[in-house]
């Protein structure tokens, strides 16, 4: 599955309906911890593609989710299970920081080397 890239409200909120592990990452263009994070969820979206969905969310496109999720750092990993929020990074992490995360709510697929 690919990363989605949030473009309104409605579309994270249908992401989190769906039963399962979602990570959000709250983040901006403007942001080069953000930039540096995107090719670390780009191998969490493969090793985790069976059980996990990663979404994005511009911050600076959509502040009022980012209020929602009460993000006052960038970047901001959200993990949200059965649409809850469950686990809340802020800053940037090693790649395994997030994958000891991912660990506690989803299965990892057959392809994690």
């Amino acid at each position: 599955m690919a990363i989605m890239n949030v473009e309104h409200a409605g579309a994270l909120r249908a992401e989190l309906n769906r039963s399962g592990t979602v990570l959000v990452d709250y983040g901006a263009p403007r942001c080069g911890p953000c930039r540096t994070l995107l090719p670390i969820l780009e191998e969490l979206d493969e090793e985790y593609a069976d059980s996990v969905s990663i979404v994005k969310v511009n911050c600076d496109e959509l502040p009022e989710l980012a209020s929602e999720a009460g993000v006052m750092g960038l970047p901001t990993v959200v993990v949200y299970s059965g649409g809850q929020p469950v686990e809340k990074l802020v800053g940037l992490r090693p790649k395994s920081v997030y994958q000891g995360v991912l660990r506690k709510y989803a299965a990892v697929s057959s392809s994690t080397s």
